[in-house]
């Protein structure tokens, strides 16, 4: 069945969100969207809506709707939460995963390990971590899991592919761990999926502070003084 104007609208708003063509807090031009999809300002609205419940977007009285922000507040939070809601999915996925459920997860990370652009291999990672939510079949934890995968995926583009040597060994460790997870799911090792999934969170989490936090530019002492 083809999708409606107003699926392809949700669907492809997702996508420039999460790959950052629509910028962390960009004005959303409701006239243009409606124009570049095909429908009128109600549907549109329901999109933005929805896309407003999952963290997507951000919708203010009189004001419009905007990209979810990724400011100090917002990663500050993030930091704080992440571990603890990635810990907990994963513990819980392993105590209820299905095989379908597992054969899901077996092929995101694949498409992970092959993945040719940086856009891909961030979406197959956004999907391994998605697939692990449905697992754990809690939906308070699934809430919070979506809205944190966002930020994670947007700002997962700018490792992928590795710049150099030591980049590239970091994703080659990370790809190890997501196989590790899998293991461990598929044997509901809670011990054993926990303790990988914290790693690959400080592995995360060790990545995005260098781009948040940037070594400083030199400066000559004698122009600092």
């Amino acid at each position: 069945m083809a999708s409606s104007p107003k699926d392809t609208c949700y669907g492809d708003l997702e996508r420039r969100i999460l790959a950052t063509e629509l910028a962390p807090g960009e004005d959303l031009d409701e006239a243009g969207l409606c124009d570049a999809y095909g429908i009128s300002r109600t549907p549109l609205r329901e999109v933005l809506q929805r896309l407003a419940g999952e963290g997507y977007v951000t919708l203010a009285p009189n004001r419009g709707a905007k990209v979810a922000s990724m400011d100090l507040a917002t990663m500050r939070t993030f930091f704080q939460t992440a571990p603890l809601v990635y810990s907990s999915i994963a513990r819980l996925a392993a105590e209820h995963r299905t095989d379908a459920q597992l054969a899901a997860l077996r092929r995101e990370e694949a498409a992970f390990q092959t993945a040719k652009s940086p856009q891909d291999a961030a979406f197959a990672n956004h999907r391994f971590h998605a697939v692990m939510g449905d697992m754990a079949a809690n939906p308070y934890l699934a809430a919070a899991l979506g809205r944190l995968l966002i930020d994670h995926t947007r700002l997962g583009l700018r490792f992928y592919p590795p710049a150099s040597d030591a980049e590239r060994a970091l994703v080659a460790r990370a790809t190890q761990q997501h196989q590790a997870m899998v293991d461990a799911i598929a044997a509901r090792d809670v011990e054993t999926v926990v303790a990988v999934t914290l790693a690959h969170w400080d592995l995360s989490r060790d990545r995005i502070e260098r781009y948040v936090r940037p070594d400083p530019l030199p400066v000559e002492m004698s122009d600092a003084v």
